[in-house]
């Protein structure tokens, strides 16, 4: 991908909003990003309240996620003329963090109930990365076969699953790593910490204090 790159961010219903300020706290650091579309849905919004303890109007949510910087702007998910409704409008790369599993499923069927699925539709539909982190557990056969209907059309499903080998000691660390891969997914990696070397990663040896 290019530099200079801009990004759609979606947040949707399904719990995990605080790995989203952290994806959109990465994003508005780095250089190489120019602006970031930022929609979060009206069940976002309410999962964004309950996590944060804030008020579930848009700009309340906005300052809870921390997306306050000139380079976010903030759209809204009902309105489906919105700028990245179109494959004219220009953006490298889109994630849904977290994807709740309905909306994983009105992707796979090609529907679009608001802007954040158009904007996934449009991302399929012009070939660019789209990265669904799936907030959902168990899982039955729809859900499976969602995941492989998005896949071949061309998404990333990476279920919000930790890992474990690094030994996290915080919550915030598990969201640190997940949001890693995240970056490593759209060609912006930010730390070499989680980088397997064969036998161990940086975060690993800090945790375990082996060699």
């Amino acid at each position: 991908m290019p530099e200079n790159r801009r990004i759609t961010v979606a947040v949707t219903g399904a719990g995990g909003t605080s790995a989203a300020k952290r994806l959109l706290a990465a994003l508005q650091e780095d250089d190489r990003v120019t602006h970031v579309d930022l929609l979060v849905s009206a069940n976002g919004r309410k999962l964004a309240a309950l996590e944060f303890g804030t008020q579930e109007d848009p700009e309340s949510v906005a300052q809870a996620l921390g997306g306050t910087s000139p380079k976010v702007r903030m759209l809204d998910p009902t309105d489906l003329a919105g700028p990245v409704t179109s494959g004219s409008y220009p953006y490298d790369a889109m994630v849904i963090l977290p994807c709740a599993a309905g909306v994983l499923g009105r992707i796979a069927q090609g529907l679009a109930l608001d802007l954040i699925e158009r904007a996934a539709d449009v991302a399929l539909k012009e070939g660019r990365r789209l990265v669904l982190c799936l907030r959902e557990t168990p899982l039955h056969l729809i859900h499976l076969r969602n995941m492989v209907s998005v896949t071949e059309a061309g998404a990333i499903v990476y279920p919000m699953i930790p890992t474990y080998y690094n030994v996290p000691q915080t919550l915030g660390e598990l969201q640190d790593e997940l949001v890693e891969r995240v970056l490593q997914l759209l060609g912006l990696r930010h730390t070499d910490r989680y980088r397997w070397d064969g036998s161990s990663t940086p975060a690993r040896r800090e945790h375990t204090g082996a060699p």
